[in-house]
């Protein structure tokens, strides 16, 4: 894989490659995660190597026809171009990569290193609206319910888990949270997001509960010294916790509480955006919440709670 990269990189041209550095460094002074600055250089790699197949030397030489050709070639590898993919990528694959895409050239615009950007009126593949998956209010607490409270790694898990559905924090997003990201007075956590936005989020009585207790008897003893960052969620070696963490320590439990398959940390936040909305929230409130950029992406839940409600009007209804 490393020479396959280093392959692609010989294939590119200079100034594209600089025009590449240039909009990282900007990622990283914008304070974006390291794994979406991982993932952008990946994408725009791939871009610069079928640019260079394509004899394109410079940004200003882009041509829509040639993003349009790039994306064709990530759908169908070896159509318009070389690009020495095992298979093709999926739709939503192609449409990130083509937003990478579109933001690198209208960095280059605006810096003057093209006209106009000629990724602007390239449409990406259309990808099927999938309802997600949602956890019931009595599937969600005995879920919940059944993480203990005793061991250090117990408490930091119903802490860690109580918080994503009581906040509907992304997985990334709880991972992150360092110590002076948590007002316990206020009731609140205040969240860096996707684009790292801003945002403060209440936090519900229970979590609350399970959150000060990890605090206050939990996670020093995770700590294996005093010299340690101020991540809140700490590894069994006292290290960070990670994804990957998180996501086999889930799978314990639901075995346990016999959950839905398929259920993951992200099904929590799903389904405290669908209960909110059950419950009579605003949706405009609970796209603040969960950090959505845009209404429509929020509006999604509506089509879940629609479908609860067919479902409980089937189960309920005498003639139904």
């Amino acid at each position: 894989m490393q020479e396959a990269d280093v392959s692609a990189r010989s294939r590119a041209p200079a100034e594209v490659e600089q025009a590449i550095a240039a909009f990282l460094r900007g990622l990283i002074a914008a304070d974006y995660s390291m794994r979406t600055i991982k993932a952008s250089a990946t994408d725009l790699g791939q871009f610069a190597s079928f640019l260079g197949e394509r004899g394109v030397d410079r940004p200003s030489a882009v041509t829509r026809a040639d993003v349009s050709d790039f994306a064709a070639a990530l759908a169908e590898p070896g159509s318009n171009g070389a690009l020495p993919l095992p298979s093709p990528y999926a739709r939503s694959t192609v449409a990130r990569k083509l937003s990478v895409v579109r933001s690198f050239l209208g960095f280059c615009e605006d810096n003057g290193l093209l006209d106009a950007s000629p990724g602007a009126g390239v449409r990406s593949p259309r990808v099927p609206r999938r309802l997600p998956q949602v956890l019931t209010p009595g599937q969600t607490a005995d879920l919940l319910d059944t993480m203990g409270a005793d061991k250090p790694l117990e408490m930091r898990d119903r802490a860690l888990f109580e918080l994503i559905y009581s906040s509907g924090l992304r997985c990334q997003e709880v991972l992150d949270l360092q110590l002076r990201d948590i007002n316990l007075g206020a009731r609140e956590v205040r969240v860096k997001g996707k684009g790292r936005k801003v945002r403060v989020i209440p936090v519900g009585e229970v979590a609350l509960d399970a959150l000060e207790r990890y605090l206050r008897e939990g996670r020093s003893r995770l700590m294996k010294d005093a010299a340690q960052d101020d991540h809140v969620f700490l590894s069994r070696t006292g290290h960070p916790l990670s994804s990957s963490d998180v996501r086999r320590r889930l799978a314990r439990y639901l075995a346990r509480a016999g959950a839905p398959r398929g259920t993951s940390p992200h099904t929590l936040r799903h389904s405290f955006a669908t209960h909110l909305l059950e419950g009579g929230a605003d949706l405009r409130v609970i796209q603040e919440m969960l950090g959505h950029s845009s209404l429509r992406t929020t509006q999604v839940y509506t089509h879940v709670s629609a479908a609860h409600l067919r479902r409980a009007y089937r189960k309920a209804h005498p003639r139904a």
